[in-house]
């Protein structure tokens, strides 16, 4: 594919600089100095990225051309740079989680997401900022500092994959690996105008190897309990669906480590019939931003153009049940993590985790029994059932990605009261991860300078359906790139 606009390489979608590099139209080494030429430019400005090693990132950058020269065979990254989050390990560099206590933890192994980016051919460039122990939907830390939103300074640009998202939309990097527990993939996507999803549990390893920190009291694990897990997912992020449906296609690999891993993927023939849109505009008594409701209704007219049935509910109560058994699992296994957050986070994240505590505690006290934990897991596999049946594989949800704008920054720590609404704000980011179903946030408008986003949920293992509907909505919602 030859390129002929005259652009700058790191403005050119992976896709793109991936075919250039396999065709020999330019070297990889000229794609990763156009982009550390880029990080030059407006990394000090917004922070996104940390720990940059350019001749680390260059070296490896030849040795991807010497390959191709030498007619050996290629992966389908090949050559192109990716940035990885801070919480994820990857060999010789400091798996912080944005603290200063353990910026000398050095990782001697990667994660098995590094590891199949690597086999794809990708070069890691660059380790992602995000909030301490990657528990706020903002990003700043005591180690790294905060990162700015590139749409707006003044906004939050997400978390806890702020700086993934944050170094896309400023053109640094053409591809970034998050993870997402609460929305940290879906919500930081949409608050700086990318794309990210969040696959099915299972589809791409979340194995790594396990992590410990030194304390006055001894060593303590920093992992989530094994019940998280079931939660949480590793995933891409990238400037455009194409190149999410590239970065997705290259992490999936079968490991049997991840307990929650599959071993081969279901075959999913593509549909020739568009799939069926129900918009669920909101939950309950939670009121949308007229730009949130405008972006949706945007977003369900270019799906409708597109061919797709496009119908919707006035509320969808499995949602909202969802979200709030989000609340009550995620935040009870949370617990475990507090000893080691009092003892090496500051005050930031320990506010923040305080103000999720009261938030949780509003819906379900502040001390919930053990019956009530059990009876919650017992109905999250109710719900999962349930939500499966009525997606099958010819629907999909359409649902705003936070009933809010993005948040002025720290508004999670400045004002509790403050804090509790943008709790209930984050539902849709919510109500997906604890039921493990794949979901993807696209831009979908433009209002006032800032890039809006609607969230697709889809059925389990249907990312393929999910991301055609992702990119009708892409193509015809004309978001521009920052530099446009």
């Amino acid at each position: 594919m030859a390129i002929t606009r005259p652009t700058e390489l790191w403005q050119l979608t992976a896709v793109e600089l991936a075919s250039a590099v396999r065709a020999r139209e330019v070297s990889s080494v000229d794609v990763v100095r156009s982009c550390l030429d880029r990080v030059d430019e407006t990394n000090p400005v917004y922070n996104a990225l940390a720990d940059l090693r350019p001749e680390e990132a260059l070296t490896a950058a030849r040795q991807a051309d010497e390959a191709l020269a030498a007619g050996e065979p290629v992966g389908p990254l090949h050559g192109i740079p990716v940035s990885i989050k801070i919480n994820t390990e990857q060999r010789g560099y400091a798996t912080s989680n944005g603290l200063p206590a353990l910026s000398h933890r050095l990782a001697e192994t990667d994660a098995a997401c590094v590891t199949a980016l690597r086999e794809a051919g990708a070069i890691p460039m660059g380790r992602s900022n995000a909030p301490a122990f990657s528990l706020r939907w903002f990003t700043d830390n005591a180690l790294h500092g905060r990162t700015l939103n590139p749409r707006d300074t003044a906004r939050t640009p997400g978390g806890s994959s702020g700086g993934a998202a944050a170094s896309l939309a400023a053109g640094m990097t053409p591809l970034a690996q998050g993870n997402d527990i609460g929305g940290s993939i879906r919500f930081p996507a949409a608050c700086c105008g990318v794309v990210g999803l969040r696959p099915t549990v299972g589809r791409i390893s979340d194995w790594a190897p396990p992590a410990y920190a030194d304390t006055p009291a001894g060593p303590v694990a920093l992992d989530f309990p094994p019940t998280v897990h079931s939660c949480a997912v590793q995933g891409p992020l990238a400037r455009t669906v194409a190149d999410v449906r590239m970065l997705l296609d290259a992490m999936t690999t079968p490991d049997l480590r991840d307990p929650a891993g599959v071993p081969a993927m279901p075959h999913r023939p593509r549909r020739e019939e568009p799939a069926t849109v129900v918009v669920v505009r909101g939950i309950g008594t939670v009121k949308n931003h007229p730009a949130v409701d405008r972006s949706l209704d945007r977003a369900a007219a270019h799906l409708a153009d597109a061919g797709h049935r496009v119908e919707e509910l006035d509320d969808f109560p499995l949602l909202a049940e969802a979200s709030r058994l989000w609340s009550l699992l995620l935040t009870e296994d949370m617990r475990s993590l507090l000893p080691t957050v009092r003892a090496l986070g500051d005050d930031t994240i320990n506010t923040a985790l305080a103000h999720h505590f009261a938030s949780a505690a509003d819906l379900w006290g502040e001390t919930p029994s053990l019956q009530t934990y059990i009876d919650g897991w017992a109905r999250r596999a109710t719900l999962i059932t349930r939500l499966q049946e009525y997606l099958g594989s010819d629907r999909l949800l359409l649902t705003p990605t936070c009933a809010e704008l993005p948040f002025e920054q720290n508004a999670d720590i400045d004002d509790p009261a403050r804090a509790k609404e943008l709790f209930t704000a984050m539902w849709p980011m919510t109500a997906v991860p604890i039921l493990g179903f794949p979901a993807v946030t696209v831009p979908a408008s433009y209002d006032d300078g800032l890039p809006i986003s609607a969230q697709l949920i889809g059925g389990r293992f249907e990312e393929e359906l999910l991301l055609d509907a992702a990119q009708s909505v892409e193509e015809r919602a004309g978001v521009p790139a920052m530099w446009d």
